[in-house]
């Protein structure tokens, strides 16, 4: 009997649609700092990180092809200007290997998980080993030239406690004076590490977009980094740890843009729907109620910054419409 071919699920469809359109957006990332990286450790990194990006978007338009489906416009040289000067360091362009790194593992884990056919299990699978690979030559690379910033210690425990307080409705409003715990620490530092490292970003792209309304939206996402930057700082501060604060001197001073204003765009919305995800986590495991309110309120203002940018997308005619399912009320009309 002949096997009848299996068709992609919804979820391998939004596996490979949305891979796609993000590969092809951190491809154009990775050209701009090839073409200007003098760092010869540094480079291998990121050669590696657009070669396997060109590798797995070449794998995924073949399933396309093959299954009559559209290839999604994502982004193309068209959006990158590679003579256009270095807009940012070469310790930066390996903080964005590392921080995509931080980002993208954990979201090829969790796709993995929602897709079945070989073909697509196989592709994912491949991501997830080889971004995990370039995750560890990163974060080796920053250790050896001193300019990873490790969390917080603490001293251990003599031994294993249980909790014996009960909160009461003071400490539920006005939370509690207890010192942090070690989750909280944790996800306090990389709050910040990836704002600080948002800022950065952040800061260049202003400095050479020439759209006033993307210019006053990556003004509204600066302010609303280095808020958090802030108030999670003073968290480490109280708890008698060391803040951490970003390094703008990642940014060079050139004034033209080596990308699109669609892909500054873009760039900075997808990095907003990880933030988002991020404090969620943090949320998820912060039993200091006065915390677990910031991140709350953070939510918030980021879902509406978010929801500001998607706008601006659409309005401009640069936001790619997701595969849809028929819609058969328009076919009973």
């Amino acid at each position: 009997m002949e096997k009848q071919p299996i068709r992609l699920t919804t979820a391998e469809i939004s596996a490979l649609w949305t891979t796609y359109i993000e590969s092809s957006a951190m491809r154009c990332f990775y050209l701009h700092f090839i073409a200007h990286i003098q760092d010869q450790e540094i480079r291998p990194i990121i050669e590696e990180a657009e070669e396997f990006t060109n590798m797995i978007m070449n794998e995924m338009e073949n399933i396309f092809r093959e299954e009559e489906f559209p290839i999604p416009i994502g982004f193309t040289n068209k959006d990158i200007d590679l003579t256009a000067p270095a807009l940012y360091s070469d310790l930066f362009a390996l903080s964005f290997v590392y921080r995509g790194g931080q980002m993208i593992i954990k979201y090829y884990a969790t796709i993995l998980s929602k897709v079945a056919r070989q073909d697509v299990y196989e592709l994912i699978e491949k991501c997830l080993i080889q971004k995990t690979s370039t995750y560890k030559k990163s974060l080796n690379l920053m250790l050896s030239k001193g300019i990873y910033d490790r969390p917080p210690h603490i001293n251990p425990q003599k031994q294993a406690e249980l909790m014996k307080s009960e909160p009461t409705l003071m400490n539920i409003w006005f939370g509690d004076s207890r010192p942090l715990n070690a989750l909280e620490i944790s996800e306090l530092f990389f709050s910040i590490e990836r704002n600080c490292i948002g800022l950065v970003l952040i800061i260049g792209l202003l400095q050479v977009s020439n759209d006033k309304e993307v210019k006053k939206y990556l003004i509204k996402g600066k302010k609303l980094c280095q808020k958090q930057i802030e108030v999670f700082n003073g968290f480490i501060k109280e708890n008698d740890q060391f803040p951490t604060y970003p390094v703008t001197l990642e940014v060079t001073d050139s004034s033209t843009s080596p990308f699109s204003e669609k892909l500054i765009l873009f760039i900075i919305t997808s990095s907003n729907q990880i933030g988002l995800k991020s404090l969620s986590d943090a949320l998820s495991v912060s039993m200091r109620h006065d915390l677990a309110l910031k991140y709350t309120l953070f939510i918030g203002d980021i879902m509406k910054f978010g929801g500001e940018g998607l706008k601006l997308m659409i309005q401009r005619g640069w936001m790619e419409q997701p595969p849809e399912s028929i819609d058969r009320k328009k076919l009973y009309e």
